[in-house]
């Protein structure tokens, strides 16, 4: 067995190869971006030599698209169960639809309280909006669909009314991605700000769509 170099982290063998690179990768790309880390640091933070990260995930750029099919699988894994339980709500009536929404945003507000590295990986990205935006839709794109069908479903149905979907999607994503950077800040009890916004995206949907809510344009 060869000795490990001086220095470098031990590799958890608990775990695949690729999922212990592609963890230390997707670290490294949330905190500095795509262009200020190297295979070598990908490799070093892994605690395995630069041929196997090559091995295992490719070039860099190559490694970096694996890093978000990674959170896109896990995510569109809980997203399409949520989606597929308020598709047959629908059937049940508008009380019954607007519950199931309602546990669809909370899932998806869990999901990424749980795994906080999925906004930091997402918010880099987005800094230069121009550079990699294939993989916006390859790998945001089709969840942002997936809740927008569903909206459009809803409202043929009769249990909301939603004239601007993707719009609707696309301000509740960001609302929750904002919320994980606020706790990623620390400041006030992280549970208090948990259960407050948990208030507020609820209040939010029954803003949207409660018996209170606006009739749309």
């Amino acid at each position: 067995m060869p000795r490990r170099r001086p220095g470098r982290p031990r590799r958890d063998e608990t775990r695949p190869t690729r999922e212990v690179v592609l963890t230390a990768a997707a670290a490294l790309f949330a905190q500095r971006g795509f262009d200020a880390v190297g295979l070598r640091e990908v490799a070093a933070a892994a605690g395995v030599d630069v041929a196997t990260v090559a091995h295992h995930t490719g070039t860099k750029a190559q490694l970096y698209d694996a890093c978000f099919a990674r959170v896109f699988e896990a995510e569109r894994d809980v997203l399409t169960a949520a989606a597929e339980h308020a598709r047959a709500a629908l059937a049940q009536g508008p009380p019954a639809a607007l519950r199931a929404l309602h546990d669809l945003v909370d899932v998806f507000v869990d999901f990424l309280e749980d795994r906080p590295e999925t906004t930091a990986l997402w918010l880099r990205r987005w800094l230069e909006p121009q550079r990699h935006a294939e993989l916006d839709q390859r790998y945001a794109a089709p969840l942002y669909r997936l809740v927008a069908e569903l909206l459009d479903a809803a409202a043929a149905s009769g249990a909301l009314v939603e004239p601007t979907p993707l719009v609707t999607v696309r301000a509740l994503v960001w609302a929750v991605h904002g919320h994980v950077v606020a706790l990623a800040a620390g400041g006030e009890s992280p549970a208090r700000q948990r259960r407050e916004f948990r208030v507020f995206v609820h209040r939010f949907l029954d803003g949207l769509y409660g018996p209170a809510g606006p009739a749309g344009p």
